[in-house]
């Protein structure tokens, strides 16, 4: 049986949407604003205090507004033929429990959780509950990794496949989401259809 390891923000759930949204409604950004993730931290940053509002932004936007993420394009028919072929995805997210600056203490784990229910991976793609995997740090995840042992893992970081923990039997496949490859130890993939072709041949 295939195991395949999935990071979950920004590998599978989608944000650039929903930061510039949450910007604007918190009154961090301009109504009119439109941007991507990037496009909003960076005039966060331009602000006095900028990197405060930039952690309390992401605390409120993996929390408040968890609900308004996207399943990123292609990931729905990834795990419909994970599940075809029999495979067993596991989720390993970097991901505390509680946000930066969040005064409601809203649980981000929980908010995921959520949202994937929500979207059909306890139903239709069929995980269950104890293949999501929440750490606290990135080596955490590392070694939560390795203890998995999955045949492949699929991340957006690059720096997770960098650390020296991470287990050199899996294969590390890069999640781009349509930016440049970036060289280095692993193979780099634009598109969710161009991973499920290359992990199940067909997409």
């Amino acid at each position: 049986m295939l195991r395949i390891g999935l990071d979950f923000d920004n590998t599978l759930a989608g944000y650039d949407r929903v930061f510039a949204e949450a910007a604007v409604q918190l009154g961090l950004l301009p109504a009119g604003f439109a941007g991507g993730k990037t496009a909003t931290r960076e005039a966060l940053r331009a602000q006095k205090d900028g990197e405060t509002a930039w952690q309390r932004l992401q605390g409120q936007v993996y929390g408040r507004f968890m609900p308004s993420a996207d399943l990123i394009e292609g990931v729905a028919e990834f795990l419909d033929a994970a599940r075809r072929a029999g495979a067993n995805p596991v989720i390993v997210s970097h991901k505390t429990e509680f946000g930066h600056f969040d005064p409601d203490r809203i649980s981000l784990r929980q908010a995921a959780l959520e949202w994937m229910e929500a979207r059909g991976f306890f139903g239709r793609f069929g995980l269950k509950r104890e293949d999501v995997h929440f750490l606290s740090s990135r080596a955490e995840k590392v070694a939560r990794i390795a203890e998995l042992r999955p045949d492949l893992f699929i991340d957006d970081l690059p720096e997770v496949f960098e650390e020296p923990d991470f287990p050199a039997t899996t294969q590390r496949l890069l999640f781009t989401n349509g930016a440049p490859a970036i060289p280095g130890p692993w193979r780099a993939m634009r598109h969710w259809d161009d991973i499920t072709r290359a992990v199940f041949g067909h997409g």
